[in-house]
């Protein structure tokens, strides 16, 4: 399957806007580390790796048959940028700027839950990347 159903990725953003909610509500790094984890795991060995989509696919069923659905190529890009967020919040973390690490994760929760409600700002700077590339390989031929 070269393509990853919407619901699937839908579940994979709620999981990063609770977790990091969470996180912020309790006060604990530790929660914005397992995320890491959870988005890594999903990184390194696609979208049924990933905790978020692992529990909620039993729910789903009905609506991915359904549904539209996103590139894989896409999908592990936004992955991508994810891990980095929450690696640049860990980093914060452990040179004591918590509050820094908190606006981090905070920004990739703000992200992911501007993507749950319909505008993907790491597809627009995916394709920016591609015309970016495309225009670059196209003047050196």
């Amino acid at each position: 399957m070269n393509e990853i159903p919407v619901p699937y990725l839908r579940a994979n953003q709620t999981g990063i806007v609770a977790f990091v909610i969470l996180a912020v509500v309790i006060q604990n790094p530790l929660i914005v580390a397992l995320l890491w984890l959870i988005e890594v795991s999903g990184l390194l060995f696609g979208a049924k790796a990933n905790l978020f989509i692992r529990l909620a696919k039993p729910f789903l069923t009905k609506w991915v048959a359904k549904s539209q659905t996103e590139a894989r190529e896409l999908t592990r890009f936004n992955n991508t940028l994810a891990v980095i967020f929450l690696t640049l919040s860990l980093i914060l973390f452990g040179l004591g700027l918590s509050l820094a690490g908190y606006i981090v994760a905070g920004l990739l929760a703000i992200v992911a839950f501007v993507a749950i409600c319909g505008y993907c700002l790491g597809c627009f700077l995916y394709f920016q990347y591609k015309q970016f590339r495309n225009r670059n390989n196209c003047t050196r031929a």
